[in-house]
């Protein structure tokens, strides 16, 4: 059997993080057998589509390296075939028109409330009982096409993730296929385009699980195989409530913008509802080398922003120091700087790229290469320390302008001034970056340059 995912997104917003998930896993798992993954966008929600949703989901799955072998295919193209899927259906005797008004509906169901009862459809146009209770086809309502669902018995499948699942009939009544508009409803457009499309694995998230057995019924009345079915966890946020904005960033182009890797998102995503082992940190390739259904937990998985970050963290220090490079530059320019003014931004990004867990802060370290002025503040050291700066600036005035020989230096003249290397290095970091935190100090003065240290150094530094 050849392998057949797919992933069908609505286009009503952007690609979220649950969404971009799903579609992770079930791309993986199409990768890991040398089947095809498809991609389906579905636009029945005409209120809600945007071609700018669709554009964000295609920018946001092809930034995540996610690519699919076929489609994008969209449902409101395939009118006229859920038309004749559903005449099909009514042909067989397993659908049918219903007649029954909206009005006549919130009716029936707010009836059904006030006596305690489960608000649902009661069948009253199947053929047979609208024959029964005499009722005729009114002439101003265009009706819907209703399947008719199983009133006993169960419906059940084994799922992948979950194990087994059964619902008894009893609980469903008879699902909308075709509203009275002929767009398909949710449940009866994905059998058909699961069908069409050969789908053989279904991997959603778990709040479709009740979907499903209506799914499994239209496939029966069709006379066709199911796919099998795999139901992965949901997404919650650190308060155990489904993932929202309240939690932070929900959509994949969103990260991208604060600044993350899309490796580093992937390698997130994955580990978020399923593992392999311990282990923690692998690029995509090696993921869907080792991608299965069998170690998918049936738990809800947590997000968790620090977690992500430290994931970044990683792949920012491994990344190429050009590919950083051209993503630091446009945030360099953001903040007011001129990177072509200052050291090669390729060997600032080496040296500042462990230090930092996302592009923008990358490009916060950055900036102390590139400020044209700096802020040492009022100068708290005693006149020792003073004095020895003093005897650094001239010391460095003539030195061999190389990491090395500059750390020498300045052990040198700590030692002959009686100072700690840190009395010295501090102060030192202030004059010359206005920060007090930095990476080694001889390396930034390597990297800031002769002509830039000294002359901060002249600028900031009392002569008395």
């Amino acid at each position: 059997m050849k392998v057949r995912t797919r992933f069908a997104p609505s286009p009503t917003g952007y690609l979220h993080i649950g969404g971009a998930r799903t579609a992770l896993f079930s791309w993986a798992y199409a990768r890991r057998h040398g089947g095809q993954f498809i991609l389906r966008i579905e636009d029945t929600d005409l209120e809600r589509s945007t071609k700018e949703s669709v554009q964000a989901i295609l920018d946001g799955m092809r930034w995540l390296g996610i690519d699919w072998d076929e489609g994008p295919f969209f449902q409101m193209q395939r009118l006229a075939r859920y038309k004749e899927v559903a005449e099909q259906l009514i042909a067989a005797g397993d659908a049918y028109y219903d007649y029954m008004s909206r009005e006549d509906l919130e009716l029936l169901r707010k009836q059904q409330v006030e006596k305690g009862e489960k608000p649902r459809y009661d069948g009253r146009w199947r053929p047979e009982r609208a024959r029964s209770l005499g009722l005729e086809v009114p002439a101003d309502v265009k009706p819907v096409v209703r399947f008719r669902t199983p009133e006993a018995g169960d419906v059940g499948w084994h799922d992948l993730v979950k194990g087994f699942i059964s619902f008894p009939n009893s609980e469903l009544d008879d699902l909308v296929l075709l509203r009275a508009d002929g767009v398909p409803t949710y449940n009866f457009g994905v059998v058909v385009d699961d069908l069409d499309m050969d789908i053989t694995h279904v991997i959603r998230g778990d709040d479709h699980v009740n979907n499903t057995p209506r799914q499994i019924h239209i496939f029966n009345a069709l006379g066709k195989e199911l796919p099998q079915f795999a139901h992965v966890p949901m997404i919650l946020g650190a308060d155990g409530e489904r993932l929202s904005k309240r939690h932070g960033a929900t959509s994949v182009i969103e990260y991208r913008n604060l600044g993350y890797l899309p490796e580093a998102l992937v390698n997130y995503l994955a580990r978020l509802g399923w593992s392999h082992g311990d282990d923690e940190i692998f690029d995509t390739g090696t993921f869907t080398r080792w991608f299965n259904l069998d170690h998918v937990s049936r738990s809800p998985a947590q997000f968790n922003p620090e977690k992500l970050a430290w994931i970044n963290q990683q792949y920012l220090k491994s990344a190429p120091d050009a590919r950083l490079a051209a993503l630091v530059e446009p945030e360099l320019r953001k903040r007011g700087a001129q990177p072509g003014g200052g050291p090669p931004l390729e060997k600032v990004v080496q040296l500042l790229k462990d230090r930092a867990n996302s592009v923008p802060q990358l490009a916060d370290e950055a900036m102390l290469f590139y400020e044209v002025e700096v802020n040492p503040g009022t100068p708290d050291w005693d006149e020792p320390v003073g004095a020895a700066l003093r005897m650094l600036k001239a010391r460095l005035t003539n030195s061999k302008w190389e990491r090395a020989a500059l750390n020498a230096a300045i052990k040198e003249v700590a030692k002959s001034s009686g100072l700690k290397m840190p009395q010295i290095a501090m102060p030192l970091r202030r004059l010359v970056t206005g920060r007090t935190q930095t990476p080694s100090i001889d390396a930034v003065l390597e990297l800031l340059g002769r002509e830039t240290v000294l002359q901060r150094l002249t600028a900031n530094l009392s002569e008395d």
